[in-house]
C-alpha cells in the first residue's frame, strides 16, 4: 500500500523527468548553443567553402564569425547570401542558412593549440570537445534506463527500485550540467586561439538554455524519487516493527 504523499511525489517526479528529457533532446538536436552577430552579414560568401572539403577549424570559425553563424554540439552553421544574377542591385538579398554536421570521426578528432596549424595537440580542448558530445547522450541513456527500472518496479509492485531511479536521475542531471560546462569552456578556449573579429558580437543561444533548464528539472525529479523511496522505507520499517511488537 503506497501513501498518497509518495504517489504524488512519484507522479510529479515523472512529469519533471519527462520535461527534462524533452528539453535536453531538443537542445541536443539543435544548433543554437552559441551564436554570432555581424552587422556586415550581407557580404556574399562561398557556400562550397563550408560544405565541401576537409574540415578546417580555423576556416570554419572565421566563416561562422563573419556570417551570423551558430554553433551546436555537432553543428556549425552560417548565413550566406544566395548567389543570384540580377541586372539590378537587389535591396533585399536572399539569405540562406548552411549547416555542417560532424561525423563520428570528426567528433573524436584531436584539437590543436593553433586552429589551422596541426602542430601541437591541445589535450584540454580535445577532451572538452569529446565530453560535450558524449555527456548528453549518457544523460539521456540514464533517464531511459531509469524509466525501464520504474516500469519494472510498477510491474513488480515494489517501491525499492525507486531509490535506483532517483540515483540515475541524479547522475543524469550531473551529466547535463557537465555538457554545458564543457561546451562553454571549449568555446572560451576557441575564442582565445581564434578570436572573433572586431564588431562581431557573441551570445548564448536558446538551445543552451534548454540544456540548462533540464539540469534543475532532473535534480528535482531525483530529489523527489529519493525522498519518496527513503520515507516509504522508514514508514514500512516502523509499521513492521509495530506489528511484530
Amino acid at each position: 500500500m503506497v501513501d498518497n504523499r509518495y504517489a504524488t511525489a512519484l507522479v510529479i517526479g515523472s512529469v519533471l523527468s519527462l520535461l527534462a528529457t524533452v528539453y535536453l533532446s531538443a537542445a541536443v538536436g539543435t544548433q543554437h548553443w552559441y551564436q554570432y552577430s555581424n552587422p556586415l552579414v550581407n557580404q556574399k560568401g562561398n557556400a562550397s567553402e563550408l560544405l565541401n572539403g576537409e574540415f578546417d577549424e580555423n576556416a570554419y570559425s572565421n566563416l561562422m564569425y563573419l556570417h551570423n553563424g551558430t554553433l551546436g554540439l555537432w553543428w556549425w552553421c552560417c548565413v550566406l547570401v544566395r548567389s543570384e544574377s540580377h541586372w539590378f542591385n537587389d535591396p533585399a538579398p536572399k539569405m540562406e542558412t548552411h549547416c555542417v554536421s560532424f561525423s563520428l570521426s570528426q567528433q573524436f578528432a584531436s584539437k590543436y593549440k593553433r586552429p589551422g596549424n596541426n602542430s601541437e595537440e591541445d589535450l584540454l580542448r580535445t577532451y572538452l570537445w569529446r565530453c560535450q558530445f558524449l555527456l548528453p547522450l549518457v544523460s539521456l541513456g540514464l533517464v531511459f534506463l531509469s524509466g525501464l527500472v520504474g516500469v519494472c518496479a510498477c510491474l513488480c509492485r515494489s517501491f525499492t527500485p525507486t531509490m535506483v531511479v532517483g540515483i540515475l536521475h541524479l547522475l543524469a542531471g550531473l551529466c547535463s550540467l557537465g555538457t554545458v560546462c564543457c561546451f562553454l569552456a571549449g568555446v572560451d578556449l576557441l575564442h582565445q586561439f581564434s578570436p572573433p573579429p572586431d564588431g562581431v558580437e557573441s551570445s548564448l543561444g536558446w538551445s543552451l538554455y534548454l540544456a540548462l533548464i533540464s539540469f534543475p528539472l532532473q535534480m528535482m525529479a531525483a530529489a523527489l524519487f529519493l525522498w519518496a523511496a527513503r520515507s516509504h522505507r522508514k514508514n514500512y520499517t516502523r509499521m513492521t516493527a509495530y506489528r511484530v511488537a
